[in-house]
């Protein structure tokens, strides 16, 4: 099973979106049973709670599932149960790499460097704007999607 876990700051916004997107491209490929995805967020604020209100409601309007997702803090024992481990920002590679004590593991990795984009993905928890956070989060994960294709020899 390939895992995949994307990280934000809190685990309410940006991680559970693309954890949910990616969720549901995984499902419309028929991987489901080889690709498993998870989300965590490096601060401890928002453990045990839903999804942000504009996350859900991105989400619900585009059909995409959030069910049983609830926010956790990233952990030790991540480094090694992930394949991928994703970061939305810049500042959470660092926050990454820091609490999982690898400064330059191959598997922790900024979102969008997949993408034309090479810039972070904006926290709309402070911007406000879940839709310029989804458009960056579906082509995000479409390219991660084709990356995990490509390195697992997956149809």
């Amino acid at each position: 099973m390939i895992r995949v876990l994307f990280v934000c700051l809190g685990n309410i916004c940006r991680s559970p979106m693309a954890e949910a997107v990616f969720r549901h491209q995984i499902k419309a490929e028929n991987l489901d049973g080889k690709i498993t995805v998870d989300s965590a967020g490096t601060s401890n604020w928002h453990i045990g709670k839903r999804p942000h209100d504009g996350t859900l409601a991105k989400l619900e309007e585009l059909n995409i599932s959030t069910e049983g997702m609830v926010g956790r803090q990233l952990a030790g024992e991540d480094l090694e149960e992930f394949n991928y481990i994703v970061g939305m920002d810049e500042s959470n590679i660092g926050n990454i790499r820091s609490m999982l004590e690898e400064p330059e593991h191959p598997k922790i990795f900024r979102f969008l460097d997949l993408t034309d984009h090479r810039k972070d993905v904006p926290d709309p928890y402070y911007t406000g704007d879940f839709d310029e956070t989804y458009e960056l989060v579906e082509e995000g994960c479409q390219a991660l999607l084709n990356k995990i294709k490509k390195e697992h020899s997956l149809a």
